[in-house]
């Protein structure tokens, strides 16, 4: 028997751009060591994998190497492929039951919208590894569960960094975060994810790490709503509302293949 999978753009409309997933749909959910040869074999920063569940559909997510908790642009790609492909009513909500709780998925206005939990950082002292790896000083550190989140002096610094991944490899943290104000008025901060201990040296799009993002901008801008832009070479943006201990992430997505897997 063949297994649907879908590649997905997410976090954009344009086909390449925006951040790749894959969407692997299940009548079943599978083994762990087949799922990450799975999404090593498809060798993107995500595979989704997908299969009906308590009236939603159990959600899992792996990198190339390993298995994650929380993902936001492989989230919203297997919402995209369960509604384009009539699994799911478009006008009806999914649940995804993962790791990280019930996620809720929603069509708004042309946008998929994601119900994800926030999360604080704390601020640190910047370990010496960290500020080696990625070669400047930076504005403060903050740590939350999962990242470091480092905060620079302006958007141009982020952009320009270029950090030395065999370093930040050896820090043992899922990966490092790097963010500063916007220099425009369309976005109100900008971002780059890198999480080479995972397999991701720099990830394009990063729904996950904006549910930190979100309620240290929303406390700096004094503002709940809030419009950020990933700075990878792919690039995406996301719009953000805080909510309590929420956080609603919104953003678009297009299919870019589909196919069928053979190997079970």
């Amino acid at each position: 028997m063949s297994i649907p999978i879908y590649q997905v753009d997410a976090f954009t409309r344009q086909h390449f751009s925006g951040n790749p997933a894959a969407v692997c749909l299940l009548p079943a959910e599978k083994q762990a060591s087949w799922m990450q040869s799975v999404a090593a074999e498809m060798n993107l920063s995500e595979t989704a994998f997908v299969h009906p569940h308590n009236g939603g559909y159990k959600l899992r997510w792996f990198t190339p190497v390993a298995e994650v908790n929380l993902c936001g642009h492989a989230t919203l790609a297997s919402a995209h492929v369960l509604w384009e492909s009539g699994k799911v009513d478009a006008e009806q909500p999914i649940e995804f039951y993962t790791n990280s709780g019930i996620l809720t998925t929603q069509n708004v206005d042309g946008n998929i919208e994601m119900n994800f939990p926030s999360e604080s950082a704390e601020k640190c002292v910047a370990p010496k590894a960290l500020t080696a790896a990625l070669g400047i000083s930076p504005v403060e550190v903050l740590k939350c569960q999962s990242d470091y989140l480092v905060v620079l002096e302006n958007e141009t610094a982020v952009k320009n960094l270029q950090p030395d991944f065999y370093r930040l490899k050896e820090i043992v943290v899922r990966g490092v975060i790097v963010t500063a104000y916007s220099n425009n008025d369309e976005d109100d901060f900008v971002s780059r994810f890198f999480a080479p201990r995972v397999g991701i040296d720099e990830d394009p799009v990063t729904g996950s790490v904006h549910c930190v993002l979100a309620p240290y901008w929303a406390d700096k801008l004094d503002k709940q709503d809030l419009i950020a832009r990933q700075l990878s070479m792919r690039g995406g943006v996301l719009e953000l509302s805080l909510q309590k201990d929420r956080v609603l992430i919104r953003g678009e997505a297009c299919t870019v293949l589909k196919g069928e897997l053979y190997a079970e």
